[in-house]
């Protein structure tokens, strides 16, 4: 079914949220995006095979955001004019979410925001103002407010978001936010979607893709505020990221489209991750999991 809004035309921009029973935070998501004024767009709510109240079927539960959650009818509570489509899948993983809401999407324009964050008002129309202004950007992130268990916070200077060509930068972690950025949708056209097999660091495996091929646009302004320090946040499911990170980093070299540079930079990183992954594990008595890196380290060379 097209998707039009209410004066008639197509979304500019389809905004995504995945989420898998986050009936206690997603509402307050929604709330932000349908706040949003000045820019033309549709919302699509990807269900990752929830089993809580935000379930089509749950009865009514006590939530920590709002006094009842009720399924759908609950998270969209205010009235509004905005196209709405709620999607369905077996639990997949958030790779897999974010890629079914885009292959739904009818924008020209990709937003997507974590069911756990939340944006500020004016963050599309700022978005799309800044790719009128730099019209050879085809990709933007805004930056960003920490809050972690109620208490605002100052990320490390790790954590420091750059513009343009970031392709370094982002190599020791991921220092673009899904919540933050908005891209062209020819752009996930050539570079390709999530990564489903990556169950975590997805971001950092297209945010390289993407930062070694194309200049990332930075707005100063904070219009995303990511809460943390919950109990069902994605990163406590996974201790020791980084072997996620060097799946992708071998991945990306596999690939063979870097720069000499690129591939130095990334070589040098991939040297380094895998040398401390690897005698941590050791350390732990994981040799299962540090042969495992070895193995593919040696397969890469």
């Amino acid at each position: 079914m097209e998707s039009v809004t209410s004066d008639g035309t197509k979304p500019l921009v389809s905004v995504i949220i995945p989420f898998y029973n986050r009936a206690h935070v997603l509402p307050r998501a929604v709330d932000s995006v349908l706040a949003q004024r000045g820019c033309n767009f549709e919302l699509i709510l990807v269900d990752d095979g929830s089993t809580d109240a935000t379930a089509p079927g749950h009865g009514a539960q006590s939530t920590k955001y709002g006094e009842k959650a009720t399924g759908r009818h609950t998270v969209l509570r205010a009235p509004h004019s905005v196209p709405v489509r709620w999607i369905s899948q077996s639990n997949k993983g958030p790779s897999a979410a974010r890629n079914l809401g885009i292959r739904h999407a009818h924008g020209k324009w990709i937003a997507f925001l974590d069911s756990d964050d939340e944006w500020k008002p004016g963050k599309l129309k700022a978005q799309m103002k800044f790719f009128e202004e730099n019209p050879d950007y085809r990709i933007c992130q805004t930056e960003e407010i920490w809050v972690r268990n109620g208490v605002r916070v100052n990320p490390m200077k790790k954590h420091k978001k750059y513009g343009g060509w970031i392709f370094e930068k982002c190599l020791p972690l991921c220092v673009v936010s899904p919540s933050a950025v908005m891209m062209h949708r020819t752009l996930l056209d050539e570079i390709g979607l999530f990564d489903e097999s990556l169950p975590a660091c997805e971001d950092y495996d297209l945010w390289l893709r993407i930062a070694s091929r194309y200049p990332v646009g930075l707005i100063e302004k904070p219009y995303l505020i990511k809460y943390g320090g919950h109990a069902d946040q994605r990163s406590r499911e996974f201790p020791a990221m980084d072997r996620f990170r060097i799946r992708s980093l071998v991945k990306l070299l596999r690939e063979g489209f870097l720069t000499p540079e690129q591939t130095l930079a990334a070589r040098k990183t991939l040297e380094e991750k895998s040398r401390i992954f690897i005698r941590g594990a050791l350390k732990h008595g994981n040799r299962k999991e540090a042969g495992e890196i070895q193995r593919l380290i040696a397969e890469s060379l």
